[in-house]
């Protein structure tokens, strides 16, 4: 039986030299790749985000399947491939093992991203928003498996808080719950994604890389449950997505939502998709704003954590 990481995962020859020469690395999901952005924009935005990893002296390490092998990190032709192939699937650390046993090719998520990262050895991952917990979760119980990996999974993940199609309060009450730290990177409320903040209040702030690194160093002296800490950035406010736009458009996404019932997996992409076309492409450019931040602040952390 296979069950060692090297036979299971199959990271690129940089990668693999940064992993074992201690070098610092940044993973990066690839759903914003095939899923979030029409081609040919998803390759460029995917170079430019690896561009911004090396730029700060780190190694990036875009994550994907490909014929069933998970890939830590992605040569031009499999990033190329990310960006064009049809049919790829969206994976959830879920989905990991059917994949690997169909030989199936998709994107990874925040959840199979975090997962294999962190079963690689890398310990800092930048995203744009974490799922969270949705509007009417007291009738559908719907929550995204983000929040249940990220209670099991050491790894620290640089975001812009949460969809702010959520329910924004529900899901900081569920990471409290479930026992994953969250900071603030300057700021003392939470982001809205597209937003400067939600308005929700923060118990932790921090100022520098070396700060998030050193709570990294007393996760690991301390012990206990292996969990995640969230480093909240939010995206400038001179960048934000205007909120009177935001609200007004997301309050008709939902109702558009609701009387078209669309409800579970669908729900997310409808309500993403009515923002983009409803705010003339804004929430995009507000969206890749973030990511840009979040991507450059985590490998700032990784650097400073390679250097403890």
């Amino acid at each position: 039986m296979r069950s060692t990481t090297d036979t299971v995962l199959r990271p690129s020859d940089e990668v693999a030299e940064a992993l074992a020469g201690g070098a610092p690395v940044v993973a990066l999901e690839s759903t914003i790749i095939s899923h979030g952005l029409p081609q040919p924009r998803n390759l460029e935005v995917a170079r430019e985000l690896e561009g911004v990893v090396r730029a700060a002296g780190a190694v990036p390490a875009t994550i994907a399947v490909l014929d069933g092998v998970p890939r830590i990190g992605l040569t031009e032709v499999e990033l190329e491939r990310i960006a064009t192939e049809s049919g790829l699937r969206k994976l959830g650390q879920r989905d990991l093992p059917v994949a690997a046993a169909l030989k199936a090719s998709g994107a990874t998520t925040v959840s199979a991203t975090s997962f294999l990262a962190a079963r690689a050895g890398i310990r800092v991952f930048a995203t744009g928003g974490l799922g969270g917990v949705h509007r009417g979760w007291t009738e559908d119980q719907d929550e995204s498996a983000d929040l249940d990996t990220l209670a099991r999974t050491r790894i620290t993940v640089v975001c812009a808080g949460v969809k702010s199609i959520l329910d924004v309060p529900a899901t900081l009450q569920r990471l409290e719950t479930r026992g994953v730290s969250v900071v603030g990177y300057r700021t003392d409320t939470f982001p809205g994604f597209y937003l400067h903040s939600s308005g929700q209040p923060i118990d932790w702030r921090i100022e520098s890389p070396e700060e998030a690194a050193e709570i990294m160093r007393g996760q690991d002296a301390l012990g206990g449950q292996e969990t995640a800490l969230i480093v909240a950035n939010p995206v400038p406010e001179d960048l934000q997505l205007d909120p009177e736009l935001h609200d007004r458009v997301l309050a008709e996404a939902l109702a558009a939502a609701e009387r078209e019932a669309v409800k579970g997996q669908a729900i997310t992409p409808f309500l993403l998709g009515y923002l983009v076309n409803g705010t003339g492409g804004a929430s995009l450019d507000a969206n890749l704003a973030a990511v840009r931040g979040n991507t450059a602040l985590a490998a700032r952390i990784a650097l400073s954590w390679a250097r403890l």
